[in-house]
């Protein structure tokens, strides 16, 4: 495999290696493995969330009332804040 990156990332990534004394091409490596680790983690924490809904094991919460709750935590925040 073939990875081709920008001058500016290049550049960063030769620092790096260069202050780390490890290999550009073993920090890559490592970079790769933990995003893709991390993705699989996420992927299959969103596959169990739509299985828990699929089964009504969860209760969705319609957008207006998270918009509704949000918008008075942030009235009340505001009106903490300025002593009232």
């Amino acid at each position: 495999m073939e990875v081709h990156f920008t001058p500016d990332i290049k550049a960063k990534l030769e620092e790096m290696a260069r202050e780390s004394g490890r290999p550009a091409d073993k920090l890559v490596q490592d970079a790769v493995a933990g995003f893709v680790d991390d993705l699989a983690g996420t992927r299959e924490m969103l596959n169990s969330r739509y299985d828990d809904i699929k089964s009504g094991n969860v209760k969705l919460i319609p957008g207006e009332e998270v918009e509704a709750y949000f918008r008075e935590k942030g009235a009340d925040a505001r009106r903490s804040q300025s002593g009232s």
